[in-house]
């Protein structure tokens, strides 16, 4: 039973910090100001129109704090996030119905009890001050009734979804079966095919070639839907120059300033504040004894160090405790001393030396400041005028003309973002502008005035060959590169496959230039990108190209696929501790050697790197599938880990194209403590996402039962209420 009591009141503190969260998040938002109190209800449970709108305010608030830029409700609901808050809402207050239909709920006492322990509703001296508590519920737009009715309903709520999914655990296969799958490592070798590999020059292109891949590859070359806009502004900007800026003034600016150009010595301070004298006697006497210090006396009072920090203060920002804060020549404790709060403990964290800055490094600043604030209060003067001019029939051009506005054109399609297109404002407004609107003034963010006017909208459309004839040629001459780039990674990759020697464009051009000719021309005419895999095995075999190295190089053209070269490997690589290993040669006996067989050979005689040389083969070993590594292709991991022991693949990239080798498969140790560490969290995890689901069918389940009632007038009401 006391642990039974625990768990809830546990809960009733989440509870109620999380209500207090929920609150902070929320201050500033303007209360649901319509006339409608509720948009909807399940089963005998309304949803209010405020609980709604505080749910859709909360969503908007994270999803500028997550991505740094303005969210309005139109842009929220093009992703359907206020859906999301609906069904959100609804499921928490189906929930709610069940448990009061089924009488859960929490005492007075032990509501009570706990409402008293949040530090947020106490005094100095750390006992519950109502005072405190009233005023903290007021700035977060809360009665007193109402918060508590919150939280015994939270409370209830969560007691019966911890009923539902409590006890839920993930299946030990599930939890082992991840666990392997997320730690099974990889060892492999694999190296870029670049432009430097191919043994012949790309052939120039036809006029007809250029066209067949022009006219197949249309919507590369299509302008999109452009909008052909008038536009007059105005920016700060472009009348700095024209501002008249009296010397007087710059120097009252100075002065009015003064602070930010000349600061006394200050220093960096936190204070905690005790309920009288004695106490904080006795903590600065346990903190010179060594028994305790000032962070721990912080964390015993139950606050933070955001909470007592003062940040930098000069010494009449202290009042009296101001002359032993500043007598301290080091970082250290002063006090007791006297403060607005009562005696307090302070310490001093970092000297800040005094700083001043004359008038004349200072000029060059206030001059531009003053300009630019000139500037803008002009505008600002000038925007009625303006207004007032439109509304008489005048056009932008009119504006133009007999104001300080400027007057362009531009042929928009939303992706660019210069000039007056690098605007929010700007992109808005001609996204929105339909032929016909009689342009109106409208800010721009630094303080600029802009009108606009759609003249016509130009359909997509594909550009003539005639004027994209050189992306054209460049497009064309990268695509026959990246085809004959893969085709060659292919041919090494075969080569490597089979065990057949393959020369590196090096080695390969005395052996053309040995041709006959046209030897190296195709029917086509075209030129050919060097040996094939058969005549470049049938040029080692007959001697005539030299290999990198010896013995090991002849004994693979003469023997490839034998026992010994097929059990090869390039070069040993360890294994990963507390792993088990599947190399490439325990897959078959007849797996091809990409390998030197003596630990004295020379590594180079392997395809591979004789095709690309040694420094462009890299090898990694014990990468997981979410490893990251610099410079890497971003399919190279998931090429891998589909990959057997053994195999060799190719892939193209945008520059180029990539051929890896697997070498081996590590097992991960199921029984260390790193894995046991994993499996617990992968199994809380999967605990917490069943634990989820059995809470979603059952909130399904109650909304089928109980019925759900909604008033879309009303949630269009409470819509139209945000920006």
């Amino acid at each position: 039973m006391a642990r039974a009591k625990r768990s809830v009141s546990n809960m009733i503190v989440w509870v109620i910090l999380l209500l207090l969260i929920i609150g902070l998040a929320g201050f500033g938002a303007t209360n649901f100001g319509g006339s409608t109190s509720a948009i909807g209800r399940v089963g005998d449970t309304e949803i209010t129109a405020q609980r709604y709108a505080n749910a859709l305010d909360r969503e908007l608030r994270a999803i500028r704090a997550q991505t740094g830029q303005a969210m309005t409700l139109s842009d929220a609901r093009a992703f359907g996030l206020d859906r999301v808050v609906l069904e959100q809402i609804v499921g928490l207050t189906a929930l709610e119905d069940e448990a009061d239909r089924l009488g859960l709920s929490v005492g007075d006492e032990t509501l009570a009890e706990e409402i008293s322990a949040i530090p947020a509703f106490q005094g100095l001296n750390g006992a519950f001050d109502r005072e405190a508590y009233r005023y903290t519920l007021q700035q977060n737009g809360m009665s007193v009734t109402e918060f508590e009715t919150r939280v015994r309903e939270e409370t209830a709520r969560t007691i019966l979804q911890d009923a539902v999914s409590g006890g839920i655990e993930a299946p030990r296969p599930f939890v082992d079966t991840l666990y392997e799958y997320a730690r099974e490592a990889r060892d492999f070798r694999w190296a870029t095919v670049g432009p430097d590999t191919l043994t012949a020059p790309l052939p120039e292109p036809t006029e007809d070639e250029l066209r067949a891949y022009y006219e197949g590859n249309e919507t590369a070359y299509t302008l999109p839907q452009r909008r052909r806009i008038t536009y007059a502004w105005v920016t700060p900007e472009m009348l700095v120059d024209d501002v008249d800026i009296p010397e007087d003034r710059l120097r009252a600016l100075y002065d009015e300033n003064i602070a930010q150009y000349v600061q006394p010595e200050r220093r960096l301070v936190e204070r905690l504040v005790f309920s009288d004298a004695q106490a904080a006697e006795d903590a600065r006497a346990a903190i010179d004894a060594g028994e305790t210090d000032f962070d721990t006396l912080v964390k015993d009072r139950g606050l933070t160090l955001d909470d007592v920090d003062l940040g930098d203060v000069a010494q009449e920002d202290l009042g009296a405790a101001g002359e032993a804060v500043f007598a301290l020549d080091a970082p250290g404790i002063a006090g007791p001393a006297e403060s607005p709060l009562g005696p307090a403990l302070f310490r001093m964290n970092a000297i800040l030396q005094a700083t001043e800055v004359p008038f004349e490094e200072a000029e060059e600043d206030l001059r531009a400041t003053y300009a630019m604030d000139t500037a803008r209060r002009q505008i600002t003067d000038e925007v009625e005028r303006l207004d007032d001019l439109l509304a008489g029939g005048a056009t932008l051009e009119d504006l133009a003309a007999e104001t300080d506005m400027e007057l362009g054109e531009i042929l928009w399609s939303g992706q660019t973002a210069e000039g007056i297109t690098a605007y929010d404002a700007f992109r808005e407004a001609a996204a929105a502008a339909q032929e016909g609107d009689f342009p109106a003034i409208v800010e721009l963010a630094d303080g600029g005035v802009f009108a606009l006017r759609l003249d016509g909208i130009v359909e997509p459309e594909v550009q003539p060959f005639e004027e994209v004839a050189d992306r054209v040629r460049a497009d064309w001459t990268e695509a026959q590169q990246r085809d004959r780039l893969l085709a060659r990674a292919e041919e090494i990759a075969e080569a490597i496959r089979t065990g057949a020697p393959i020369l590196s464009p090096a080695e390969a051009a005395p052996a053309e230039a040995a041709e006959a000719g046209d030897a190296d021309v195709a029917p086509n005419g075209s030129q050919t990108d060097g040996p094939t895999i058969e005549e470049t095995t049938a040029a080692g075999e007959a001697g005539q190209a030299e290999l990198p190295t010896g013995d090991e190089a002849t004994a693979g053209s003469e023997n490839a696929g034998t026992e010994a070269d097929a059990g090869a490997t390039e070069a040993e690589l360890p294994e990963a501790e507390g792993t088990d290993t599947v190399a490439a040669e325990d897959v078959s006996e007849d797996t091809p050697a990409d390998s030197a067989t003596d630990s004295g050979a020379d590594a180079t005689a392997t395809p591979l790197v004789a095709a690309l040389g040694a420094d462009a083969v890299r090898e990694e070993t014990g990468i997981l599938r979410d490893d990251t590594f610099q410079d890497a292709p971003e399919q190279l991991i998931s090429t891998v880990f589909a990959m057997q022991p053994g195999d060799v693949e190719t892939f193209a990239t945008d520059t180029g194209a990539v051929i890896v080798i697997l070498d081996a498969v590590n097992q991960p140790d199921p029984e260390n403590d790193e894995a046991q560490a994993a499996k617990s969290n992968f199994a809380r995890q999967a605990a917490q996402g069943y634990a989820q689901d059995l809470v979603d069918a059952y909130t399904q389940a109650i909304e089928r039962r109980e019925g759900v009632e909604l008033n879309q007038s009303a949630i269009n009401a409470v819509n139209s209420q945000f920006p």
